[in-house]
């Protein structure tokens, strides 16, 4: 068979081909390509890297900024609370006077017409008393026809009265 007598001679060329080809493949990737891709990913790693510590930076500034928020708005309520219970107590003391004086005015105002009713009271005290004197006159004529002293007519309604 020609083809197995071939084989030698083949052979030899094959491999030499062979070891061209793969030591040629691993010149061009392993010693051209490889390295540019390693730079590239060492280059992404290093800028995912510097991406994550600018975000951790920025956290941390964020935080403190809305701490020193949080204590600005704590310090604002405060001074507002004051201010809203200082008001409250300067309203109800302002309240309290003028109720006080609203209590003394009326109180004044009471005893002003106590007064007056008690003496509106003792007048119609004193004229029912004469009125009833002169009623008591004049129904004592009609019904039995008998004139009475306006003294007795007065001393008969006082006994009335009084009992």
């Amino acid at each position: 068979m020609p083809q197995i007598a071939q084989i030698a001679a083949t052979y030899a060329s094959q491999i030499f081909w062979l070891l061209i080809i793969f030591g040629l493949i691993y010149f061009v990737i392993g010693k051209g390509m490889l390295p540019k891709i390693e730079a590239t990913v060492e280059a992404r790693d290093q800028k995912i890297a510097s991406d994550l510590a600018a975000a951790e930076a920025a956290r941390a500034k964020a935080d403190e900024t809305e701490a020193a928020y949080r204590a600005k708005i704590e310090e604002a309520r405060a001074t507002v609370l004051k201010a809203t219970q200082d008001a409250k107590s300067a309203a109800t003391a302002e309240a309290e006077q003028r109720v006080k004086a609203a209590d003394a005015e009326l109180a004044t105002k009471a005893a002003e017409a106590d007064a007056v009713l008690k003496a509106a009271k003792t007048r119609a005290l004193a004229e029912i008393e004469s009125v009833a004197a002169e009623a008591a006159q004049e129904i004592v004529a009609k019904v039995s026809g008998i004139v009475v002293d306006k003294a007795a007519a007065q001393g008969a309604v006082k006994t009335a009265l009084a009992a």
